[in-house]
């Protein structure tokens, strides 16, 4: 090696001496071995997935009818108190039995038009404002997402493009809020076969994952009604809860038992009357009913709710 090394440095000054104009050699890098492979490194950072953060306008929030999690206490914030408690106990492992992906909550309803969205936001945000629970809001509704434009944001990247992109890691598109416990997940980029997606294995996977990796999390799902599509009966076999938004003044007796009927296997259910007839002008009624066959109704405006039996 040494010999080899001599007659170089000899050639050199051969060529220096009858005047060759030399090539400008850069220094070598001084590399130690634990970082011997820089690019790597930065490579590495570059794929490391990091949540984007947003702003809710929380005053626009409670100007359209939504609860805000900083607001000052209101009657149906309270109907909304009683409705996600038993939610939040099935969800965190403390209710009658333990239910499988009991943290997964599918917020649907038989038909459009129902409220499921105004009730998928509003139940996440009164379990935002718990002390123990976080959570979690998904827009499945792919086909016709309003989670997004109701929260007056921007759609972006989210649960259509991680169906798609297994490559895609969860916390790159997950968006956390200006509200502490609560993070979004948007519908994602559309796509022509959006609905079909929900039905996937992919989409499976994904659920399993966000029932593991978060099961200290509760997830709403803001879904797809169940007569439109065959994908959110689907999805529904994956939910340890779900909550049937029922339109007291518009859905049809026929509808609610054709969708109760679409939900047999979900191990807990829940009806939620949305709108009912209240006793005084411009008053409203939320309600809820287990899927055991116990119903509650919850009046708004200063009218009382009327205990009722529920279809299970």
């Amino acid at each position: 090696m040494s010999s080899l090394i001599e007659q170089a440095a000899r050639r050199l000054e051969q060529l220096r001496q009858a005047g060759a104009e030399m090539p400008a050699v850069p220094p070598m890098p001084i590399v130690s071995p634990a970082t011997s492979k820089p690019e790597a490194n930065v490579a590495k950072k570059q794929t490391v997935a990091t949540s984007q953060r947003i702003e809710i306008d929380l005053k626009a929030l409670a100007a359209s009818g939504l609860i805000s999690p900083d607001a000052s206490r209101s009657h149906i914030a309270d109907q909304y108190r009683v409705i996600k408690r038993p939610l939040i106990k099935n969800a965190m492992g403390k209710g009658a039995s333990i239910l499988a992906n009991g943290n997964l909550i599918m917020i649907t309803s038989a038909l459009p038009g129902e409220g499921k969205s105004f009730n998928s936001i509003n139940l996440a945000m009164s379990i935002a404002a718990e002390l123990d629970n976080t959570v979690m809001l998904v827009d499945a509704d792919v086909a016709r997402p309003s989670i997004m434009r109701m929260l007056g944001l921007s759609p972006s990247p989210g649960l259509l493009d991680l169906v798609q992109d297994d490559t895609l890691d969860l916390s790159s598109v997950l968006l956390k809020t200006n509200i502490d416990k609560l993070t979004l997940l948007p519908s994602g980029t559309p796509h022509p076969r959006a609905t079909e997606l929900l039905a996937s294995d992919a989409m499976v996977k994904l659920l399993e994952d966000m029932a593991s990796r978060y099961s200290d999390r509760i997830i709403v799902f803001d879904s797809p009604p169940l007569l439109i599509t065959t994908e959110s009966r689907v999805l529904a076999t994956h939910m340890g809860q779900l909550v049937l938004v029922v339109n007291a003044g518009k859905t049809l007796k026929a509808d609610v038992r054709q969708a109760v009927a679409a939900i047999e296997s979900c191990p807990v259910k829940m009806l939620l009357l949305n709108r009912s007839s209240s006793l005084f002008k411009g008053g409203y009624g939320y309600g809820y009913g287990y899927g055991y066959g116990y119903g509650y109704g919850y009046g708004q405006g200063g009218n009382s709710g009327q205990t009722q039996e529920q279809p299970s």
